[in-house]
């Protein structure tokens, strides 16, 4: 006797309802698949962050406190029978420091009550990839409690193997603070497509505090952790205090 008419026995179906099943399962199956594909792996696009105008105010003056002069403003076509001076629009801030013949006005160097703060919001870091970068829907930033983390989508040339033309989808993950008056700066993993990449791929260095492991001899580590006097991050932001 056959496995189908046992089954056929058990439950009381026959075969036509049996294979209905079989179908709608396979089906639902497909379309679950093709979804997940669609949603978390083969994604086109991040949604760009829009920030309020109030929240772009603020991030303005965040940037000119550091010397970044950045409009959110839509940039506008050239015109190539524009003059030079006419092309040159400089914002209210700046007008104050160039001279009536259109020079920068010279200023003697001092560090007296120089900002050394740095904070930004998890949304101002997003809203300046999405105006000034080719990236705004291909990276997105996350702040959480300790813990930064990246999603990037990395379009693949159409003559690439299996993956031509498919968007290939990575998320990292790189843990932040200060403690024992230092920082500490820690690969939690990279994943390619969902799948987290071994520890040996990365070199052995997943999960160790790069800091303590290279901040030891002369190098970019250890210039890092001297000039930093403290780092937070917390639910959606990130404070950066720099050493004098």
């Amino acid at each position: 006797m056959s496995s189908t008419e046992n089954l056929n026995k058990k439950t009381g179906l026959r075969w036509p309802q049996v294979l209905l099943i079989v179908l709608v399962t396979i089906l639902l199956t497909v379309a679950g698949t093709y979804w997940a594909l669609k949603t978390y792996i083969f994604v086109s696009s991040f949604e760009p962050v829009e920030l309020s105008q109030k929240e772009e105010n603020v991030l303005q003056q965040k940037l000119r406190a550091i010397g970044y002069d950045f409009s959110f403003a839509a940039p506008q076509a050239k015109q190539p029978t524009q003059q030079p001076k006419q092309q040159a629009k400089l914002s209210s801030e700046l007008r104050d420091e160039i001279d009536q013949d259109g020079f920068l006005k010279p200023k003697a160097y001092s560090e007296e009550g120089a900002e050394r703060d740095i904070s930004f919001t998890e949304r101002e870091i997003n809203a300046l990839l999405a105006k000034n970068t080719d990236l705004a829907q291909k990276l997105a930033i996350d702040f959480s409690d300790e813990l930064v983390s990246a999603r990037m989508l990395l379009p693949m040339e159409e003559d690439f193997p299996v993956l031509g033309g498919k968007t290939l989808r990575l998320n990292a993950g790189l843990g932040m603070a200060y403690q024992d008056n230092k920082p500490i700066i820690i690969l939690k993993g990279i994943s390619v497509m969902g799948i987290p990449i071994p520890n040996a791929w990365l070199g052995g260095i997943k999960n160790i505090d790069l800091v303590n492991e290279f901040g030891v001899d002369p190098g970019f580590w250890k210039s890092f952790s001297d000039g930093v006097e403290h780092i937070q991050v917390t639910d959606g932001k990130i404070d950066i205090r720099l050493k004098e």
